[in-house]
């Protein structure tokens, strides 16, 4: 195979396209992309560190992230080393402790996403001397070898979610919001407590498989977090709900006592107006 045509920071590259990159403990540049640098977070990648790591949610949330709650979906981000240069937490010598389980922002380095689509170098070959080096492979393969499948996958049900217009008219300020989205999303332990300890399975019908998926799969709760605050932010029916729950849900959205007539239609918070409505007792 040819070797690939040198990029520049302007260059957009298709998933076609050839790409040369390597890494290794040989160049004097190993490990310098963990240190100062801004990675967020998706509820995937956090799934995948703390299986990797054995710890919590709520564990490797406290010691490798910084959480923004100026947005109602949370900001994540992954904690740098202050008393090490600012290097990563989990990065060593030899390199990524978790590398198996590293973040998808990881696994795209050095491309990132380019603002028209396609991909552009994060960095250039003064701060990265395994740009032009290794095998020529298309873009495609790349990521394939880096395995950002399964993460690329789990993103796609994250955006249904943070894209929604909807979003913008929620109450940012409210903590009942961000505690809701953020337990849902990236503290799975205490979602799967709150799932079998409240009253959740007694208001919301589902199938004798799924209860059994999510009480072992981590990634199966995070669809159900995802199905849950897509009923509990806007109103959406991702599934069933016992009779009972729906008349206290309807009369929390519309105002009406169950079985009087509603006023005026609810609007597009109406599904709890940020509150998680059934299953919260």
């Amino acid at each position: 195979m040819r070797d690939a045509p040198k990029l520049g920071p302007d260059t957009v590259l298709s998933q076609d396209d050839l790409f040369q990159f390597t890494c290794n403990g040989g160049l004097d540049c190993f490990t310098s992309c963990c240190r100062d640098v801004t990675i967020f977070l998706t509820p995937y990648d956090v799934l995948r560190m703390k299986r990797h790591l054995g710890l919590t949610s709520e564990e490797v949330i406290d010691r490798y992230t910084l959480v923004s709650q100026a947005h109602a979906i949370p900001l994540v981000l992954l904690k740098m080393n202050e008393e090490d240069e600012k290097r990563c937490h989990l990065v060593t010598k030899e390199g990524c402790s978790i590398y198996e389980d590293r973040p998808w922002a990881c696994r795209m380095y050095p491309l990132d996403l380019g603002e028209g689509g396609g991909y552009k170098l994060a960095v250039d070959e003064t701060r990265c001397k395994g740009l032009g080096k290794g095998e020529p492979r298309r873009v495609r393969q790349y990521f394939e070898d880096q395995g950002t499948t399964p993460y690329v996958e789990a993103e796609k049900d994250f955006a249904k979610l943070t894209s929604d217009p909807r979003l913008a008219e929620l109450d940012v300020d409210n903590p009942k919001i961000f505690k809701m989205i953020f337990m849902a999303t990236y503290n799975l332990d205490a979602f799967r407590k709150f799932v079998f300890e409240s009253s959740f399975l007694e208001r919301f019908q589902l199938e004798p498989g799924r209860v059994e998926a999510i009480k072992e799969s981590d990634e199966e709760l995070l669809r159900l977090g995802y199905d849950w605050l897509a009923f509990g932010l806007f109103g959406q029916m991702n599934f069933q709900i016992y009779e009972q729950a729906a008349k206290a849900v309807e009369s929390k959205m519309t105002g009406a006592a169950p079985g009087e007539k509603a006023a005026a239609k609810p609007g597009p918070k109406a599904g709890g107006n940020g509150d998680p409505g059934v299953g919260s007792n």
